[in-house]
Formats: C-alpha cells, structure tokens, sequence
C-alpha cells in the first residue's frame, strides 16, 4: 500500500488550479459486458413503467404536488403517511444492510446516475471522439470544423437526451395523460408544466454533460455514509496488496521477490472518477468494476491469476478469511424484517375507504323554528379501491335529517376522493347542551355498514337549551 495517505485529503477531480476533467479509457471485460446487459435492463424499465397502467392507473407515480402516489397500481394519500415513512424507513435499513455487506454495489450495478453517464452519455462520447487520448487531443485542438462538429454534435444529442430524460420524469411524477397534455397543448395552457420539463431537462444535462462523475463525489451522500457503514467485513472492490506489493514493472530483469502488480496503471486509466484503487478503499469509487476487468486481462496477458483487483473484504485479503454474516448485519436484518411485517400487516389491514367528517369552519349551530338543531359538516372521502363505491349517511343514535349541499351524488370513483357538504339537523329534545359526541355510519349501496366514524355535535347551552 502507498505509505502516504494524502490522496485522502482532497477530491481525487480537484486540484489547486480547479477541476481535474476525467478522460477514463473505454472500458471492455466481462464484467462490463454483463453491467451492460443489466443497464439495458433497467433502463427498459425505466422507459416503459410510465405506460404500464393497472386499472387505468399508472404502475408508478409519485405525484408530490397533488399528494398522490400510486404504487405497483395502488394508490397511497397523505392518510396512509405511516405506511409511506415505514417504507422510506425500510429502504434506509436495506441500503445499510446491503452497503455494510456488500459495499457499493449499487452504485455500480443499479444507479440510473451511473448507468445514464456510463452506459449511453459515456459511450455516445466515445462514438463521436473516440477514446480517452483522442478527446484529450480534441480538447487541446484550436476550434475548427472538426472540433465544432464533434463538439457541437454531441451536446445536440445530449440535449435531445436529456430533454427526454426530463419527460419520462415527468412523466413519474405527473402521469402521461397530463405530460402529453403539456407537449401538445398550447404553451399557455401549461406554463407551468413547461418549466417544470425545461428545469428537469437542464439539470440532466447539466448532470451528464458537465458533473458527471462530481454529481457522485459531492452531491450524493452514500459515498460519504462508507466511513460509517463498511468495516472489514464489508465486500468491496479490493487490491490485494498481500498479493501485488512491491509493485514493479514488468521487464526482463524484474525482481523474483517483486509482487504480481506491475504497475501498469491500467486500473486507473479506466476509473471513471479518476482514482488510484491500489490506495485502498476510497469515497469516490463507484465498484463499477471497470478496473477488475483491466487487471483481469493484464495478469492473463502476462501469465499471472487474475484477482489481483476482486470482490474481497479487509480480512479476506489481510487473512484470508471467507465472507462473514457479522452480528451487525444480523441485527440491521432483524429490524428490516420487523419493519416488512409491519408493513405487510398494515397494508393487509389497510381500509377500503378513508373518511374524515369535520365541523364546517366559523360555523355554530343553527335552531329551527321546528325544534331541530342543524351544525354544517364538510366531509372528505378517499375511495382506495379500483370500483366506484355509492353511501349513505346515518346517525344511528338520533332522529335526524340529513341534506348534501348540493344535491351532489354520494358516489366515489375508484382511487379518488370526494369533498361533500352536509347540513346535519337533530331535534334539539334529544341533545344535551353544549357538545355532543355523535356516530355518523357510511352504508354503501346494499345497506352494510362500510365506516363508523365520530364528531362533535354543537347544540344551545344550558342557559338556553329548551327554549
């Protein structure tokens, strides 16, 4: 290992001038070839889940204006908050599960920021100007025709890129119906959604064309947590320094006593964040893999086991011990598998509908010249099923009269809400004075009882009740 730790005092993209631009040789192996098979996956997904529709809901959609979100086609509102932070929750839990045994496989594998820059912005650039040295020399080439077509053809198609990036997350976030809206539409009618799909679209360009590997090293804090979650159990992409130190290069006269790395910087050039992994585990690297499958093909060409740069923990490479199930990661498991029981069990017990009846606001009570007490309710109905659903309203304890404002329809569609008011009358002899708790039942259609709820009541007080 580099007996100097001061790679580690500074952002291996940052120097004292300003910004280190990263030009990482073109990656090739099997292990980029199955990365590139599993992106195209992913990114398969991500195309099509927003036209995959459920019921005539989207399979995902996570409306954070309207406070709606729709998951695998069910549809989740502000009512079912705790099942929303129990899953954010969860998910937290499983990343530091999986970050503390398995490292930053994610970020390799299943990050849409690694797989985007990686897998198309990185290799529509090699396409256009070649490999790492031929942009370096395009860089360093006065404007000309050629620099200007390359250049500019690039951005064009970065751009065109992105802007489309910028709709399909729209699209998550709004649905298709209103996106195509947007597009189609004339531009007045959807300013604001405009912006919106104008903001999204520069920051992915923004992101790909100029962050790139900073948008991991400084704005994503998973790289910062490895401090906090790897230990010396933890599976990361490793050099075994056991196995490569000293490093010398590869001559005719190299030292029998030498270690297997040849110092060949292989593993480096292809880094897409520029960093050296023979300095050991490190903020920025991204187990991308990139330079396993340089090494690999570098001891295979000079006769060397391959591995030299490997999955392996601290203590597989130290001494040679097999991965180990550390009672940390145990404990991490027991709480994830808790909280994916109380999520099941609240899904599983979770109401058809939703309902909540609240006393109109600045309004008392009224009395009649019949004798009968009226208070003015709002009510708000969320049908979480996929089937309309028509009710009633009763107060099964009084003699009352009931008339919706309105004359609206007591029918609530399928995964939507209904706002009604009502005027709720009570012969004022059945009351006590002051604030009564009152039962008001939801039947549906065929006369079951589907919602019980309670509210209070406003009548006269003492002073003036039985007048």
């Amino acid at each position: 290992m580099d007996a100097s730790d001061s790679f580690r005092d500074t952002q291996s993209t940052i120097s004292k001038d300003g910004r280190v631009w990263v030009y990482p040789q073109k990656p090739q192996g099997k292990r980029y070839d199955k990365r590139k098979l599993v992106s195209y996956f992913l990114l398969a997904i991500f195309f099509i889940t927003p036209f995959i529709r459920i019921h005539g809901n989207p399979l995902m959609m996570f409306n954070i204006v309207e406070r709606k979100f729709i998951i695998f086609g069910s549809i989740f509102w502000p009512q079912d908050f705790i099942i929303l932070a129990l899953g954010f929750l969860t998910l937290v839990i499983f990343i530091v599960l999986f970050t503390s045994a398995w490292g930053r496989v994610w970020c390799g594998w299943f990050c849409p920021q690694t797989i985007f820059m990686e897998m198309v912005f990185r290799r529509i650039e090699y396409w256009i100007e070649g490999n790492a040295n031929k942009q370096r020399l395009l860089n360093r080439m006065p404007w000309n025709k050629e620099k200007i077509l390359k250049k500019g053809g690039k951005l064009v198609i970065f751009y065109a890129l992105s802007f489309l990036i910028g709709n399909l997350f729209l699209a998550y976030i709004i649905g298709t119906d209103k996106l195509f809206q947007i597009i189609t539409d004339p531009v007045g009618e959807h300013l604001g959604g405009l912006v919106s799909l104008l903001i999204f679209s520069g920051v992915f360009f923004a992101v790909f064309a100029w962050f790139r590997e900073q948008a991991c090293t400084f704005v994503c804090p998973y790289g910062r947590l490895q401090s906090v979650l790897l230990d010396k159990e933890s599976i990361v992409v490793a050099y075994d320094y056991v196995r490569g130190e000293p490093r010398e290069k590869f001559t005719k006269k190299r030292d029998e006593e030498a270690g297997d790395c040849i110092d060949c910087k292989k593993c480096v050039f292809v880094c897409p964040t520029g960093i050296d992994i023979r300095n050991g585990t490190q903020m920025e690297c991204v187990n991308c893999t990139a330079c396993m499958d340089a090494c690999d093909i570098v001891m295979e060409q000079v006769n060397k086991p391959k591995g030299l740069i490997r999955y392996a923990s601290e203590n597989n490479i130290k001494e040679g011990k097999k991965f180990r199930y550390t009672g940390r990661m145990k404990f991490y498991t027991v709480i994830l598998s808790v909280l994916v029981g109380i999520i099941v069990f609240l899904l599983t017990n979770r109401s058809n509908v939703d309902t909540r009846i609240l006393r109109a606001k600045g309004q008392t009570y009224t009395v009649t010249p019949d004798g009968h007490v009226s208070n003015l309710f709002t009510m708000k109905s969320i049908n979480k099923t996929y089937e309309p659903i028509s009710f009633t309203i009763r107060t099964p304890d009084y003699n009352s009269e009931i008339e919706i404002i309105g004359g609206k329809d007591l029918t609530v569609d399928g995964n939507e809400v209904i706002n009604v008011t009502f005027l709720l009358r009570i012969p004022q002899s059945e009351l006590e004075p002051g604030n009564n708790k009152i039962v008001i039942e939801l039947l549906d259609d065929k006369g079951n009882i589907y919602e019980t709820l309670k509210t209070n009541f406003s009548s006269p007080g003492m002073q003036d009740h039985g007048k």
